[in-house]
């Protein structure tokens, strides 16, 4: 990637304004750095690199209430780092890979990095983290406490597991980031938020008829385009309460769900028609050949192409 890339390079397709995406900033000695950084009033993920470090402290704002959270890939000395929020200095101590800040854009968080650094930071509108909490029971979520170097192991573990997929050309789905800001949104909440009540959780499933429409709207969207809220309204629930409910029923989220559908329905394909393996992986809702053959020999042990010959091996005359 350019390492000159704008702020806006790495986008995942958007249905609205308030679709959430990535962006993946790569810093280089020269490159102009804002004394300001502006996030969107929507759920974002952003990689920011640098080899050089900052020379002065940056002021990161939103333009709607929300959560920051910042999580470090790679030491940073005690001597390279400090952080603000409403303009008092928090002692800090050596940053070690995957500590994270936990942080209300209220309180104008800053921060200044000397030497080279890798960060992942999570913008995490409130709006969304009162719906999931309003739906787990817990009621309307007053306050978040501070947090800075913690170290937060389910934070450090989702992480890792969206690293591959920022810079990517096959970036996450808006389907699949509003499943990810869920269960961020749910952990933050109750690891972090004070919380007036203890959870209500509801245990059911869907009933048939929105497992029907679900996975009918799944599949007329088989690139992932489709936003979770809109099959949530499809069936009449939350956000938050249609995830959970959809995972009862069928055993998986409805990004993995989708997923595996894809590789199904290029089975299907692959077996019944001779289609070229670029064609077969656009038709069924990958971005190009690499995503697909990725993604297929991750879930079924073979390449797509070795999993043909070997269908057609199995099933030819004798």
């Amino acid at each position: 990637m350019d390492k000159n890339a704008s702020p806006n390079a790495d986008k995942t397709p958007q249905t609205s304004p308030e679709a959430p995406f990535t962006t993946f900033i790569q810093l280089d000695g020269k490159s102009p750095v804002p004394s300001q950084f502006r996030t969107q009033g929507t759920f974002t993920i952003t990689r920011l690199q640098s080899p050089a470090g900052l020379p002065d402290r940056i002021t990161k704002l939103s333009p709607v209430p929300a959560l920051l959270v910042s999580i470090s890939l790679k030491s940073l000395p005690s001597s390279s780092y400090q952080v603000w929020t409403a303009d008092k200095l928090i002692g800090t101590s050596i940053v070690h890979p995957f500590r994270s800040n936990v942080i209300d854009f209220d309180s104008q968080p800053r921060c200044w990095a000397g030497s080279a650094f890798d960060y992942v930071h999570y913008s995490v509108p409130r709006k969304g983290l009162d719906d999931i909490a309003q739906d787990l029971g817990f009621g309307r979520v007053s306050d978040y406490r501070l947090a800075v170097l913690e170290d937060d192991l389910v934070v450090a573990q989702i992480t890792k597991s969206i690293l591959p997929f920022l810079g990517r050309s096959d970036a996450l789905s808006v389907l699949a980031l509003d499943q990810f800001s869920l269960v961020l949104g749910a952990h933050l909440i109750q690891q972090y938020g004070v919380l007036q009540k203890t959870a209500r959780r509801s245990r059911g499933g869907l009933a048939p008829w929105q497992k029907h429409r679900a996975s009918e709207l799944l599949h007329e969207n088989m690139h992932g385009r489709i936003r979770l809220s809109e099959i949530a309204r499809e069936c009449g629930l939350s956000v938050s309460h249609f995830a959970r409910s959809f995972k009862t029923s069928f055993g998986t989220s409805t990004h993995q769900w989708l997923i595996q559908h894809r590789i199904d329905h290029a089975k299907q394909l692959m077996s019944q028609t001779s289609m070229s393996l670029i064609d077969i992986a656009i038709q069924s809702g990958f971005n190009d050949q690499a995503a697909f053959t990725r993604t297929f020999h991750q879930l079924v042990g073979l390449s797509p192409g070795r999993w043909r010959r070997h269908y057609r091996t199995r099933h030819s005359p004798a």
